[in-house]
């Protein structure tokens, strides 16, 4: 299964996504100390949905039509909100490093890998009208060309000895991808064993996502959580079944947190009676 995240933006996965990714970055700005923002796999920034695929109208488009009880929903459909209120970007939908630039402080700092060259000049532009908006941003947001398996090590551990490294791999090869993820997770914490990591996973085989998870389990030394959202049944044959995040060194209380706002947000995007949520401890630290 190959996952674009051009021709998937908006649908459920990327709501969940960056609900959980917007969580991860409230936590961190708790204290006032700077971190580094990594994204490893950054893409264009920011999408067009002018003309709305039927994923993005059963994702953002539901989501966005709705009213939200818990706070991470709501500050998702704000920041959604503040985006289109913006001249010419009524239909714009942000991805993840322009999310992340848009929450992150003077203090803080964002490395954006991407290894197409078309993806990356768009990310730039991108990057480029949201600081015209604001004058509060980070003074340092940097767009690297590369492979961000091969170039997550560069970077790693950052002066600031804070950060969240965020990997989001296209799948195109998705046991490939699965090893890849692994040893870079393993690889990150090697280097910056305190640092927070969030790695996305589709799940389309649950045989597969459960292996994988028990191969993480056993090999990462640090506490994670598997916090995922599927609409269709785990092992069927529609494409993508359903949206996982594997969060290593989760904040305080983020497991909490995510126990009580993914029910609602299954709630507002699920197509059927087939739909679930799991957000549970991997392991604890080994």
């Amino acid at each position: 299964m190959k996952y674009r995240h051009s021709f998937h933006a908006g649908n459920f996965a990327d709501v969940h996504k960056h609900v959980t990714l917007l969580q991860l970055l409230t936590a961190l700005k708790k204290k006032d100390k700077g971190f580094l923002y990594l994204d490893t796999h950054a893409g264009r920034g920011s999408y067009d949905l002018s003309s709305p695929s039927l994923e993005a109208a059963a994702g953002i488009g539901r989501f966005a039509s709705l009213e939200h009880r818990a706070p991470e929903l709501r500050q998702y459909a704000a920041l959604l909100a503040q985006f289109r209120a913006r001249p010419g970007q009524r239909h714009l939908y942000p991805g993840s490093p322009l999310i992340a630039a848009s929450e992150l402080r003077p203090q803080d700092r964002a490395v954006l890998i991407e290894f197409l060259g078309a993806q990356a000049n768009a990310l730039e532009a991108s990057l480029g009208s949201l600081a015209q908006a604001r004058s509060d941003g980070p003074r340092s947001v940097r767009v690297e060309r590369g492979d961000g398996f091969a170039r997550l090590r560069a970077f790693l551990p950052p002066p600031e000895r804070r950060g969240l490294t965020f990997i989001d791999p296209p799948y195109e090869q998705t046991q490939q991808d699965f090893g890849h993820l692994t040893a870079a997770l393993a690889e990150g914490l090697r280097r910056f064993p305190t640092g927070v990591f969030a790695a996305w996973y589709p799940i389309k085989d649950q045989r597969s996502t459960a292996t994988w998870q028990a191969v993480c389990a056993r090999s990462l030394q640090a506490p994670a959580l598997v916090c995922e959202l599927w609409l269709y049944p785990r092992d069927s044959q529609v494409g993508l079944n359903g949206s996982g995040l594997l969060i290593v060194n989760p904040p305080y209380l983020m497991l909490e947190r995510l126990q009580a706002w993914l029910p609602e947000l299954k709630s507002a995007l699920a197509v059927g009676p087939c739909a679930g949520t799991s957000a549970r401890m991997l392991s604890q630290s080994v």
